[in-house]
């Protein structure tokens, strides 16, 4: 259908008037856009594999089923549609199968294409099943692929944004418009703690009481701890203090500590949550931008010491990300500027289509528009769960991409006590410092410089920083926790 709204012609027409292999040349760049956005289920021709940079891409941008069935299953649909007594009523053609109920070329394109197939994820033989079986068993091997327990993750839940699979352990990240009033019921039917610790700050203490109802209202028992708004709160001497109350309340390793905040609350929830009894169950909640798009999804956590940011923590993974974009509604302006550098971070690093989206989009992402703002940060979250799970120690040189602007931007905030300038307005300035080092090392166009400039000046971030004495600045990149001496 697809490649047939691009074209304007049948497909028997294109076979007619070009050639097969003008017909793969559409069916590739059909594939490309349809899977340019997430929550997609995609249905590819039989042929689509033939390609294999079209069967990497699939595999890399989703879970592949294959739909099996005997050659005389196969000749009895074709036939059935060929003549109009399908479901659509509607002559198909086929052009690589010349004529209805020709045994032998079915054979042999099964037979040349099979050990294509077995490259699936799943494979589900649909000879005696109907639409809704065959649905019914891709939906349960895409939860048994995902080693998710499908009580777990509701088949009705549409805010599901992304699985993030670690060897940590595999966990659901939502994001949603108004969905935070149904974190107890989740809570419930995934982890069961029993009690709930939450870790919250004045800034979010509205949105940490609308959590505590809805886990009353499931009946879970849960007490609350506000620590102080600012980076400073990241310290060992505020997770000394956090440890004291968990012991006071004799928690237990089976119980859940739940932050709700910003990326200083879960980078501070985690920690401890990572290190109190060699570790207890941990939930995000963020409702912060920062922290929705960045600091709650893949498992960092850190407190500061006076030499450097985040060089004390671990890798410690959540169960579960709850974002509910309504949150950001009672943000101030400032605070979520901050955090437009992290969206255009992911544009930038590893998705185009997302930074046009952004140009293209700008009033209606920065007035938070339901539909918009809730699409990018779904697409920003897919981009770090996908990164994440590929390298989830930060080893093998991918998930490194996600510190563009960071070494930098970490450096500035720290020879300015943190309190000159925000979070992502480092990092947005030191993007434009890593983008110019690569401009002078000939590895990125002036124009490409010139358009990141742009794009965040638009967004209300700085592009340069004065009075700040630039020796320093480099000397405090020297104690960046992701250094390497060669």
């Amino acid at each position: 259908d697809e490649i047939v709204k691009f074209d304007g012609r049948s497909i028997e027409a294109i076979f007619q008037d070009e050639s097969e292999s003008y017909f793969r040349r559409l069916e590739k760049q059909s594939l490309v856009e349809a899977c340019s956005d997430e929550n997609r289920v995609v249905s590819v021709g039989g042929g689509m594999v033939v390609d294999e940079k079209n069967l990497r891409f699939m595999e890399s941008n989703g879970f592949i089923a294959c739909l099996e069935a005997r050659v005389k299953t196969i000749e009895k649909r074709l036939n059935k549609q060929r003549f109009g007594k399908g479901d659509s009523n509607v002559d198909v053609v086929r052009p690589m199968i010349e004529t209805a109920g020709h045994v032998d070329r079915i054979k042999s394109l099964k037979s040349s294409r099979q050990f294509l197939y077995a490259c699936a994820n799943w494979t589900v033989h649909t000879d005696s099943l109907t639409v809704t079986e065959v649905s019914e068993e891709i939906i349960r091997a895409w939860f048994q692929y995902g080693s998710l327990d499908p009580t777990y993750v509701s088949r009705e839940d549409g805010d599901l944004a992304a699985i993030v699979k670690t060897p940590l352990g595999t966990y659901p990240v939502w994001v949603g418009w108004g969905n935070i009033e149904s974190v107890g019921d989740r809570i419930l039917r995934s982890v069961s703690p029993g009690i709930a610790y939450l870790i919250s700050d004045n800034g979010a203490l509205k949105h940490a009481r609308r959590v505590q109802s809805s886990l009353e209202l499931s009946g879970i028992s849960s007490h609350l701890f506000l620590v102080p708004q600012g980076e400073s709160t990241k310290s060992l001497d505020m997770a000394n203090r956090l440890y004291s109350w968990l012991a006071d309340l004799k928690a237990e390793r089976g119980h859940l500590i739940l932050a709700v905040g910003g990326g200083v609350v879960g980078d501070l929830s985690g920690y401890v949550a990572a290190t109190f009894l060699r570790g207890m169950q941990f939930g995000q909640i963020p409702t912060t931008l920062l922290a929705m798009v960045d600091a709650a999804v893949g498992g960092k956590t850190a407190v500061d010491l006076p030499e450097g940011k985040n060089l004390v923590g671990a890798f410690y993974q959540p169960r579960f990300v709850l974002a509910d974009v309504e949150t950001l509604k009672s943000l101030k302006s400032s605070d979520l500027t901050s955090g437009w550098s992290e969206v255009l971070k992911h544009g930038l690093i590893l998705d185009d289509a997302l930074l046009r989206t952004l140009e293209a989009n700008r009033k209606k992402v920065l007035l938070l528009d339901r539909d918009m703002a809730t699409k990018v940060i779904r697409k920003c979250v897919r981009i770090k769960a996908e990164v994440v799970s590929k390298d989830v120690f930060e080893t093998k040189g991918i998930r490194v991409l996600l510190n563009y602007g960071h070494t930098i931007g970490h450096a500035i905030e720290s020879v300015t006590n943190y309190s000159k300038i925000s979070h992502g307005e480092a990092v947005s300035v030191g993007m434009m410092a890593a983008a110019e080092i690569s401009r002078i090392l000939d590895l990125l166009s002036v124009e490409d410089v010139d358009r990141q400039r742009k794009v965040l000046l638009d967004f209300g971030l700085p592009v340069s920083l004065n009075d700040v004495d630039a020796k320093s600045v480099i000397r405090a990149t020297l104690a960046d926790k992701k250094r390497k001496t060669v």
